[in-house]
């Protein structure tokens, strides 16, 4: 599924932060457990215009089959979602930031298969059309919440990337869930199927109850995509909801792209090389501990935060990763009915 990404603000941060540890040079550990203090975008003083989104599939999308599973019980979806994050933390130590050296993505999309540079040297995206066009099934995070993340990214990010950065659109947050069809393996559909496929969607939103999901940790890979990664105190998990569509969708692909348990968005995705600090020398500089330093300084900020997600959004995608390069789509926006007699 797609990539996020959003235009650059104008924002700044402490450069002396990043000549020492900020807080630590290791892959950041859950704040899930420690219950911090909730986090409202309703005490935020900032609000962001909106631009263009970019979520990349990573390598941790286990192409797998999604069994019937039933989150509420012994706590192991969960328990199976912190092991996951442990792993997706531990991803750029252990492959580098091979981002930096213009490598495939996870998609074997190379960066220029998916972006061109204007002549102000701005980072645009490629669009191209979708033979068939992906249908797809994600979550969706009302801007409220994500102007109070983007703020964050970007004061950390924007002063050490300028324009080889491309941020999500604050408008498009979502967390991938399920593709009725995917590139990997097309379903064509009529017109006719696809609004049954909808009606069959809307059969699952309204016995689904809203989440309440908070911030475990920020990460970033060695692809290049910093992604949130979140837990669920309450309403439907993930699982549930992967489960049910499966049940509702027959004939999409078998092979998945995430992980069962995963509940991830991305933030930005880096283009290219970061400005070094005066006194740095390229010789002697550590990109690795560099990241995990601006990654320890987002986990301050906005680790822990809270939001609250009320919508499915079942979207054709007519351009290749139209929702995450502002590309030709069409969005049916499911709310969340949470019809307790159904559950």
């Amino acid at each position: 599924m797609p990539i996020e990404l959003t235009k650059l603000n104008d924002s700044h941060t402490d450069q002396a932060a990043l000549t020492k540890p900020h807080l630590m040079a290791t892959s950041p550990l859950s704040c899930f457990s420690a219950r911090p203090r909730p986090r409202s975008p309703g005490t935020a003083v900032w609000l962001l215009p909106a631009a263009v989104l970019l979520l990349l599939l990573n390598r941790w999308s286990h192409m797998a089959s999604y069994p019937s599973v039933s989150p509420r019980g012994s706590g192991s979806v969960q328990v199976g979602r912190a092991e996951l994050y442990s792993k997706m933390a531990r991803d750029l130590d252990e492959r580098g930031a091979a981002f930096l050296k213009g490598g495939e993505t996870s998609q074997s999309l190379t960066l220029s298969d998916l972006f061109d540079t204007a002549d102000d040297g701005a980072v645009v995206p490629r669009l191209k059309a979708a033979d068939p066009p992906v249908r797809a099934n994600v979550l969706y995070m009302d801007p409220k919440f994500a102007a109070v993340i983007s703020k964050a990214v970007k004061d950390v990010f924007l002063p050490y990337f300028d324009q080889a950065i491309w941020f999500q659109n604050t408008s498009m947050y979502h967390f991938s869930m399920f593709h009725a069809s995917h590139h990997l393996e097309p379903i064509v559909a009529t017109e006719d199927e696809i609004e049954a496929e909808v009606e069959a969607v809307k059969g699952v939103t309204k016995n689904l109850c809203p989440l309440k999901i908070v911030l475990d940790r920020v990460v970033l890979t060695s692809t290049g995509v910093l992604l949130g990664l979140w837990q669920v105190e309450s309403g439907t998990d993930p699982a549930e909801i992967r489960s049910r569509l499966r049940e509702a969708l027959p004939r999409a692909p078998q092979k998945q792209l995430y992980d069962p348990v995963l509940l991830h968005t991305s933030f930005a995705r880096i283009l290219g090389h970061p400005r070094l600090p005066k006194e740095q020398s390229a010789s002697s500089f550590d990109n690795v501990k560099f990241f995990h330093e601006l990654v320890a300084q987002i986990n301050e900020k906005i680790c822990g935060f809270q939001a609250t997600i009320s919508e499915l959004w079942y979207v054709e995608e007519y351009d290749v990763l139209a929702l995450a390069l502002n590309g030709k789509m069409k969005v049916r926006r499911l709310h969340l009915g949470c019809n307790r007699q159904g559950i």
